[in-house]
Formats: structure tokens, C-alpha cells, sequence
């Protein structure tokens, strides 16, 4: 595994982790997991840090902007960019709402996967 190429995956649905963590792990990325924002600050505590937190908007006790508010008032984690998870329509503007760099809609095809990774985590894609 190359340096960078860790991501950090932060979503209360077992069935779409299951499927990020699949298809990350096939790209050649390493892949940690949280099932919420408390979750998502303790593995950044840990370590290693990732190239990029996809993150899901709605999740119980600490959702994405409660998890978001708390990441950008770290200075260790705060540089981490950020790519939303979300349905909503309004995802343009929860991007901006929250200052993350990006967003995916729900559902997520590999291909809109890989493209907006590879932005933040270009050594964890797999060439050839």
C-alpha cells in the first residue's frame, strides 16, 4: 500500500459500507470504517490519518455536520478533506454549508467513486 492512501469511511448504513469498503479495497486503497462522527473523531485519534473522509450526512448521535463542526476546531485533522454522502437534493449547498471539498449523491456508482478520489488519494488508485 502506498503512502496516502488511506480513507476514512463515516456511515451507519452496513450495506453501503460494506459496498464502499469493496470496492475501495479493490482499488487498492486501505479503508477505515465509522458508524458515526464520535466514531469517525476516535479512529482520526488513532491513526493514520486519511487522504480523504467520505462522509455520510445523516447518522445518529453525532451527524455529518456535528462531526464536521468538531473537525474543523482540530488543528491536526482539519486539513483532512471531505467528501459528503447524501441523497438530498441539497447537497450542493450542505457542501458549501460545511466547507467540504466535495460531494457524492446516494447512490454511488464505482465510477463517480473512483473519480473523486482519485482527486484526494491519487497513489491508492491502481493504474493498469
Amino acid at each position: 500500500m502506498k503512502e496516502g492512501a488511506h480513507v476514512l469511511i463515516v456511515d451507519d448504513d452496513d450495506q453501503v459500507m460494506e459496498a464502499l469498503v469493496d470496492a475501495l479495497c479493490d482499488e487498492g486503497f486501505s479503508v477505515g470504517q465509522a458508524k458515526d462522527g464520535l466514531a469517525a473523531l476516535e479512529a482520526l485519534e488513532r491513526g493514520p490519518l486519511p487522504c480523504v473522509i467520505l462522509l455520510d450526512w445523516m447518522m445518529p448521535e453525532c451527524d455529518g455536520g456535528m462531526f464536521r463542526k468538531k473537525q474543523l476546531g482540530d488543528p491536526r485533522i482539519a486539513s483532512v478533506p471531505v467528501v459528503l454522502l447524501t441523497a438530498d437534493e441539497r447537497a450542493e449547498r450542505k457542501t458549501a454549508d460545511l466547507a467540504a471539498a466535495d460531494f457524492i449523491r446516494k447512490p454511488v456508482t464505482l465510477e463517480q467513486l473512483v473519480a473523486v478520489i482519485a482527486r484526494y488519494c491519487p497513489h491508492g488508485i491502481r493504474r493498469g
